[in-house]
């Protein structure tokens, strides 16, 4: 899955106000109508939503709409154990929950406003400020304090469902955060930003297989050795707090923890940056050591330029690696490919992921000159259901897990694309058509190739 956290400008999941909060666009109506917290006239005036796309501008303002009135009844007629578990949650969470429900409520005091445009006391977090806009805005944060307390209610049921029925949730970690985001109000020190509260140095990634001018991120860097001098302390809370709402964790830009691409804020594209050092090593132990468990359930992220570095520091912590199919037919050209058969076991392929057109858009219109063609000698294909045919080869490989994205089980098209990594319109809005889990031709198929394959509980190798 795509991260979890609240989005703001852009819709982006890794551009979230927090590291720690859920997105309360995805709270369920119809939940909060069985536990009481909405009346059925509160969805009279249901907008007509599109069914393949989300209206993110029709959308937001009728989800909070309601919310609000969720919450005017919550304070109203909410019962004594719902109550008791709001209590209890807002105690158990107050490390960021706090602070993060008082940010949410200054952005709203500022109109939207990042946190680096308010006034300067607050904005640097002065222990006067604090005081005076908690008092000032306590009822709206405590609004904020519920709707992450919904979210949780409602996740935390869906993942113990899933889980009973033997199913496993990846959940994504972005290695970097928003520039504006409670993680960096709340924690300045961790992060190279000058005296106004403006990033000195950038993220991004340098020219790569989807920009000749690399992609620049625009997130504010860690100050890695305050990190280190904190014993790693908010990576560590960051990561169990990711794992308290999946099973596993796909590290986002894991090269970046070996190195990273640095550029000077104010760089118009990433092309002048330059490779930093990162944590290392040391970064995991500490995870590892904290979480108390052996071998840590991630995913690494390990696409773009990786060097033999990168590949040991994965390899030292048992980490499974990202093949992604589309990337194998090396630019069209034989000598260049990275075949599914080289493919070693410790590793998760895809057929493609979320920053990938989908499998028949890249077949039909994306793929580079040759690969197309490669592509259809190395998987034996006439090119009718090519999808399946990628599906077939993801299942088949000697990868200890394969993961297929929706689009490509449904054999979707272009319009279907979830991102254009570089392009700030137009992503992260696809909907999975509500019958899509009800086609019985699809669920014969995928439950053959899943069988065949031995990718089922039943076969006793992985699923």
């Amino acid at each position: 899955m795509l991260p979890l956290g609240p989005t703001g400008y852009g819709d982006s999941p890794y551009q979230v106000l927090s590291s720690f909060a859920g997105n309360p666009l995805l709270i369920s109506c119809d939940r909060l109508l069985e536990e009481g917290l909405l009346l059925p006239s509160d969805l009279s005036e249901i907008p007509p939503f599109p069914a393949e796309r989300i209206d993110y501008g029709t959308l937001i303002p009728f989800k909070k709409k309601v919310l609000r009135k969720s919450f005017a009844r919550f304070n109203v007629a909410a019962s004594a154990t719902l109550c008791t578990e709001f209590e209890r949650f807002c105690q158990t969470q107050g490390d960021w929950l706090e602070d993060f429900a008082l940010f949410m409520a200054l952005k709203e005091a500022h109109g939207g406003a990042a946190w680096y445009t308010w006034e300067g006391d607050i904005a640097a977090r002065q222990a006067k400020a604090l005081e005076d806009w908690r008092r000032k805005l306590s009822e709206e944060c405590t609004y904020h304090k519920y709707l992450q307390f919904l979210f949780f209610h409602q996740w935390m049921a869906l993942k113990e469902e899933a889980n009973r029925r033997g199913i496993r949730i990846v959940g994504d970690l972005p290695i970097f955060v928003a520039h504006d985001s409670a993680d960096v109000w709340m924690h300045p020190e961790l992060f190279h930003l000058d005296e106004q509260g403006m990033p000195t140095v950038v993220a991004g990634v340098p020219p790569d297989y989807f920009s000749a001018t690399g992609q620049l991120w625009g997130n504010p860097i860690y100050r890695w050795e305050v990190l280190r001098e904190q014993g790693y302390a908010w990576w560590i809370a960051r990561v169990r707090a990711t794992l308290m709402l999946v099973n596993c964790v796909r590290l986002d830009h894991f090269r970046g923890f070996e190195a990273y691409w640095e550029v000077p804020a104010g760089e118009t594209t990433a092309i002048n940056g330059r490779w930093v050092k990162g944590p290392g090593a040391e970064l995991f132990r500490a995870i590892r050591s904290a979480l108390q468990i052996d071998r840590l359930p991630i995913i690494a992220e390990d696409l773009g330029v990786i060097t033999a570095e990168v590949v040991a520091l994965r390899e030292q912590f048992e980490l499974p690696g990202m093949k992604v199919l589309q990337f194998a037919f090396g630019g069209g050209r034989l000598r260049y490919m990275d075949p599914p058969y080289r493919y070693e076991r410790n590793c998760v392929v895809y057929t493609g992921t979320h920053d990938n057109d989908t499998t028949l858009g890249w077949f039909r219109r994306s793929a580079l000159p040759g690969e197309r063609e490669l592509a259809l000698r190395y998987t034996g294909s006439d090119g009718k259901e090519f999808h399946w045919d990628f599906i077939r080869l993801a299942l088949s490989s000697v990868a200890d897990t394969a993961i297929v994205p929706m689009q490509d089980i449904l054999g979707l098209d272009s319009d279907a694309r979830m991102n254009y990594p570089g392009r700030d319109f137009g992503n992260w809005a696809w909907r999975c058509p509500s019958d899509a889990f009800e086609r019985e031709d699809l669920i014969r198929r995928l439950a053959d190739m899943t069988e065949i394959y031995g990718r089922s509980l039943e076969t006793g190798t992985s699923p």
